[in-house]
Order: structure tokens, then C-alpha cells, then sequence
């Protein structure tokens, strides 16, 4: 089940990080996404590990971690791999956020992933991560 990084359950925009726990990127990218969740308070943070939701996201291809997802208002307006900068995840949002972002076009099987990602996102009760609330 994906857990939240952030508390911004109302947010019109949400970051769904896409990762594996056995992958050491992840590892290494996941404190410096939790200190971003809590610097942008109005953004809902949430990671999702490929392997525990593969049921339910089969159809999106993940080649590269970290994988990101941006949605604004359910919308994907960004998807793909990002390094595992946090600088470049907070231009990617400065830019979404100042341009006039239109849905990105994805495959059907990616489509009916990330809307199937959308819905149950919108669940009020998935549980925060632990290790990011101070």
C-alpha cells in the first residue's frame, strides 16, 4: 500500500515517487523527498513501491528509479524517470506550476495505471510514513 510523505491529503497537486525497496537510489532519495514534503506544505507526497502495488500499477513501465508522477487535480501533467536530485524535482514542480501544464499523453496501459493510481490516492487512509514525521 503507497504511504504518504505529507499530510496535504486536500492538495490540488501530488508527487507520487515510484521506487523499490530494494533499490539503494530510493533509499537515498526518500529523506531528501520528506524534507521537500514538509517544505511544501500545500503538495501531497506519497511513495509507492512498484513491487508491493504491482497489482494495481502492472501497466506503467518503470525502467529507471526514481520514477515520478505529478498530478494536479487527478491530472498526470508529468511522468517519467528524474535524477535523484531533489533540485531537479523542485524545478520540475516550480515549472509545472508557472507554465499552463496540459496532461501528458501516455500509453493506454500507463493511462489506466496512473488513473487507477488517481483514484486510490484520493482515499483519505493511507498510512504516513514513520520515519518523516518529526
Amino acid at each position: 500500500m503507497p504511504s504518504l510523505l505529507s499530510r496535504a491529503a486536500a492538495a490540488d497537486w501530488t508527487v507520487v515517487c515510484l521506487c523499490a525497496a530494494w533499490c539503494r537510489t530510493c533509499d537515498g532519495y526518500r529523506p531528501d523527498l520528506a524534507t521537500l514534503a514538509e517544505k511544501e506544505r500545500d503538495v501531497r507526497f506519497v511513495w509507492l513501491d512498484v513491487e508491493d502495488d504491482a497489482d494495481w500499477i502492472a501497466d506503467l513501465e518503470i525502467e529507471t528509479f526514481p520514477t515520478l508522477l505529478v498530478l494536479a487535480r487527478g491530472t498526470p501533467l508529468f511522468f517519467g524517470a528524474l535524477p535523484p536530485q531533489i533540485g531537479v524535482l523542485e524545478r520540475t514542480l516550480a515549472a509545472l506550476r508557472a507554465s499552463a501544464a496540459r496532461a501528458v499523453a501516455l500509453d493506454a496501459g500507463a493511462d489506466a495505471a496512473v488513473r487507477e493510481i488517481a483514484a486510490r490516492l484520493g482515499r483519505s487512509d493511507l498510512p504516513l510514513c514513520a520515519e518523516v514525521t518529526r
